[in-house]
């Protein structure tokens, strides 16, 4: 099998693209090709994962009348033409995307060519990249049920439920073997993700936090993203730091991390919700305000209502009630038991494995 895969800008697109291409190439002998832009994430994870990639111009579209979508609607053309060329060089038998908006022309570039295609969404609400191209896509991978709803009924028989792919090496790792291959002891060992890019208000909160708290009961590692890394290492006292109390920009080995966790703070993007159900995480999330149709709100209130999780508003988030949520939950092994095993009632963990199926199904189709 050869597959081209394509996602990019986030890692909530371009985690699961891996996810998927690594189920492939593990199970099924595939060759992978990536296809991303110049500027998205992609261009530091897909090698750091092993995959070759080539790059192809593209733009997001501005969502209002402005002579700049000229550029933009130049760039697409162009794209679609770049990815022809390397989809007609490389000859796969299945072209996937994981939206941002460089699977636009690459979707749309395969489709024209009679290569199957598939295309997965992360959230419940589709993006404007999944919407765009759920006309001509072959197959829509969906991780909640909720989603086909979204779309007309020709498009939702397109649908299939997988929830969202996660790394295999994730979800093989026991709680005792993370935390060995860490070097962590038996105090609790607590995690901060504030996402690919960051988030200012919990690095602020969690960074005031870090100072104030008896650091020496537990283990800390926060992810602060790499626009915020320095400006949160500012706030930090000089003496916090240490071997247990760490700030990094970005959380590279996520798949031993977060099974060692005993608590997770972070945003609720639809991949970090994922994570935390399949392992049973117990979290404190804190949507971000400022993504499509409040969608990290509704993630976030799902696992509240479902035991899981504690739910902080950003404009409700003060330093002082993230170290009240913190300490409560440090305290209280009993009640983070108890959220985790709600949490892993909630989880799909064979997402990659049921998108691969659909795969065979569509190559086996075209032949």
């Amino acid at each position: 099998m050869k597959a081209i895969v394509s996602g990019g800008g986030t890692a909530g697109h371009i985690n699961p693209a891996i996810a998927i291409a690594g189920y492939l190439k593990k199970h099924h002998q595939a060759e992978i090709l990536f296809i991303g832009t110049q500027k998205g994430l992609e261009n530091t994870l897909v090698p750091k994962a092993g995959f070759p990639m080539e790059k192809v111009v593209v733009e997001g579209l501005i969502r209002k009348p402005t002579p700049k979508n000229i550029a933009v609607l130049y760039h697409f053309i162009k794209a679609v033409a770049d990815c022809k060329k390397i989809i007609r060089k490389f000859q796969p038998d299945v072209v996937i995307g994981t939206s941002g908006y460089v699977c636009a022309p690459v979707m749309y570039a395969a489709h024209s060519l009679g290569i199957p295609t598939l295309i997965h969404e992360q959230n419940v609400i589709p993006g404007f990249t999944v919407k765009l191209t759920a006309r001509f896509v072959d197959a829509l991978a969906i991780s909640f049920s909720d989603t086909t709803k979204y779309f007309k009924p020709k498009i939702a028989k397109k649908c299939f439920l997988t929830g969202n792919p996660l790394r295999e090496n994730m979800l093989e790792i026991t709680y005792e073997q993370a935390r060995k291959r860490l070097g962590l002891d038996e105090r609790p060992f607590i995690v901060s993700l504030g996402g690919s890019l960051g988030a200012r208000a919990v690095n602020s909160a969690v960074a005031w936090y870090l100072n104030e708290a008896d650091t020496e009961k537990i283990q800390f590692l926060a992810a602060a993203g790499k626009r915020f890394y320095e400006e949160t290492l500012s706030q930090m006292k000089p003496d916090r730091l240490s071997d247990h109390i760490q700030v990094e920009p970005y959380i590279y080995n996520m798949e031993e991390v977060m099974p060692a966790a005993d608590l997770v703070i972070a945003r609720s993007g639809a991949l970090t919700i994922s994570e935390l159900t399949a392992l049973g995480r117990p979290a404190i999330l804190i949507p971000s305000p400022n993504v499509a149709h409040n969608h990290q709100y509704f993630n976030a209130k799902s696992l509240e209502n479902g035991g899981a999780a504690v739910v902080i508003e950003e404009r409700e988030l003060t330093p002082q009630r993230l170290r009240q949520e913190i300490d409560a939950l440090v305290n209280d092994p009993e009640r983070r038991a108890k959220m985790s095993r709600c949490s892993k009632k909630m989880g799909i963990a064979d997402g990659s494995e049921r998108i691969a199926k659909r795969v065979c199904e569509l190559i086996s189709k075209r032949k």
